[in-house]
């Protein structure tokens, strides 16, 4: 059974930081691209991220672009999101997801708040 869990998330001040973890299991991470994916109060779904299965290819959404960073580490079969100069406008809950979207994480909430 494919499972992927995100967790990471919180609150922070505008300006901080914060690093989502999502843990993959029952399938080889380093065969799939992937996907960060956020859905803001109230909003539709948008895109994040993507990174293929190698880490040389990275793409961002422009709202994050220069702040937010993906990598992977396939011997842990773990993705990463590092969240930099976050703003309220990054309040969402974050899902990790598999290139061709067919598998989602749960989920787990970031609040820009102060």
């Amino acid at each position: 059974e494919v499972q992927l869990v995100e967790s990471g998330g919180g609150l922070v001040q505008p300006g901080g930081s914060l690093r989502l973890s999502c843990a993959a299991s029952g399938f080889t991470l380093s065969r799939d691209d992937m996907r960060w994916v956020r859905q803001a109060p109230g909003k539709g779904l948008e895109w994040v991220s993507f990174i293929n299965s190698g880490g040389s290819i990275l793409t961002y959404v422009d709202s994050v672009k220069g702040r937010f960073t993906s990598s992977r580490d396939n011997a842990q079969n773990t993705l990463y999101l590092q969240m930099n100069s976050l703003k309220p406008d990054d309040t969402a809950v974050y899902y990790c997801v598999t290139g061709g979207y067919g598998y989602w994480g749960q989920g787990t909430q970031v609040t820009g708040s102060s």
